[in-house]
């Protein structure tokens, strides 16, 4: 079944109002596109959880901080509906960005402390665009529940800082990661990688392993990250921005595992930034 395409906000309501008025729980799934198995098991999360699931596609610019990259952002609209067929969702919503940030718009939503680090500290305001904009898709969409995967570890855990903190009436859900065979996390930059450095990415993810197997013995987070970047390096890539360990909750900074922690790191390979985070 193919959902419909929603452009306003004024159109997305009247829907959602009536399902809300036959006391259906309404779901959302917020994405900025490019659609891979990763958000699609967000889809079938919700479609599970939810009577009804809207998936949202709107490629956030205030989120971006090089202009390049916003530009080079992968946008597959027609490919992205063909893939949300099969799991019948009630409404794809593909707002417009005057919907989204209309002529006058000066508000920013910000969360302290969590936005301080990781990824965080290389990009300056990108949580600030993330949490405004997702602020404005659950309020236009009033869904009940929100969507998110574990990939974007720090971002989720500033969603439901900012969900909490302003009473939006909104659980969110965090999702598993979805991983390539090579154990690769799947995302929409993936599509920007040459074939050539597909391959190299994998050692990403082989060296945050073998550094959590390291911690799980108790050695010291600080001793096995130099060894690991070593590996990420001497792999290809061309920067390790971080490669840390934190506590789930506060995103506070590890020596060695307490209680429920990730190891989270962000490095650059062939002009395309990659994150991934493991539990710990």
């Amino acid at each position: 079944m193919i959902a419909p395409i929603v452009r306003s906000k004024a159109a997305l309501r009247e829907m959602v109002g009536g399902w809300q008025k036959a006391g259906e729980v309404v779901g959302v799934v917020p994405t900025m596109g490019a659609l891979h198995d990763g958000h699609l098991s967000l889809v079938a999360a919700a479609k599970a959880a939810c009577d009804r699931v809207i998936v949202t596609i709107f490629v956030n610019p205030k989120q971006f901080n090089n202009p390049s990259d916003l530009e080079n952002y992968p946008r597959t609209e027609e490919d992205d509906a063909r893939k949300l067929e099969r799991f019948a969702v009630d409404a794809v919503y593909v707002p417009g960005p005057e919907e989204i940030y209309p002529e006058g718009f000066a508000s920013t939503v910000s969360v302290a402390g969590l936005t301080d680090v990781l990824c965080g500290a290389h990009r300056a305001g990108h949580f600030d665009g993330v949490a405004t904009v997702v602020t404005k898709l659950f309020t236009q969409t009033r869904a009940e529940k929100a969507f998110f995967g574990e990939k974007d570890f720090q971002q989720l855990q500033v969603v439901r800082r900012l969900s909490a903190d302003l009473d939006l009436d909104v659980e969110v859900v965090g999702c598993p990661t979805i991983r390539e065979e090579d154990g690769l996390a799947m995302s929409s930059r993936n599509l920007l990688l040459s074939d050539r450095s597909r391959v190299k990415a994998a050692a990403l993810h082989e060296a945050m392993t073998g550094m959590a197997e390291g911690l799980r013995t108790g050695r010291p987070a600080p001793e096995l990250a130099e060894r690991a970047r070593g590996r990420i390096l001497a792999a290809g890539f061309t920067e390790v921005e971080y490669l840390d360990l934190r506590a789930n909750g506060d995103l506070r900074l590890l020596e060695r595992p307490e209680g429920a922690c990730r190891l989270l790191a962000a490095a650059w390979l062939a002009g395309v930034r990659l994150i991934d985070n493991i539990a710990v």
